[in-house]
């Protein structure tokens, strides 16, 4: 098979293999969130907070396991590597990819740059869900 097709199959793969992932991460996202607020209630978002916290933890650990120190990573293929971290975690929260990202800034002493991303993502993902929120309201009218 020539190199040229092998890279659209393994690329089709990868694709294939995000989308079940993150199919997976958002019934499971779904799922623990609707068991929290029956259990909780609904007044405060303890469901998302839950998913949020153990999806980055998640990534975290398999970060850590499969970086080129990892103890998994001659073991696990690049394409199981996808399946469980931008596929499960990203579709269970992508709050997990955003704290992995900000910790590898952190860790590489881009404090300020750490510091930019989260100051950036909060108030930027704020804004922008409250001009959705409004735009919504407005098609609404």
């Amino acid at each position: 098979m020539p190199q040229r097709r092998i890279r659209r199959v393994d690329k089709a793969m990868a694709y294939l293999a995000v989308g079940i992932g993150s199919a997976l991460g958002g019934m499971g996202r779904f799922w623990i969130a609707g068991l929290v607020g029956q259990r909780f209630g609904d007044a405060f978002p303890w469901g998302t907070i839950l998913v949020n916290v153990s999806g980055s933890f998640a990534i975290g650990f398999l970060a850590a396991l499969t970086s080129s120190e990892g103890r998994l990573h001659p073991k696990l293929s690049p394409l199981a590597v996808q399946f469980f971290m931008v596929g499960i975690c990203g579709g269970y929260t992508t709050f997990s990819s955003f704290s992995l990202q900000t910790l590898k800034l952190i860790q590489g002493g881009n404090l300020s740059q750490a510091g930019t991303n989260i100051a950036l993502s909060v108030i930027a993902c704020l804004a922008a869900v409250w001009a959705g929120h409004a735009l919504g309201q407005l098609l609404q009218r």
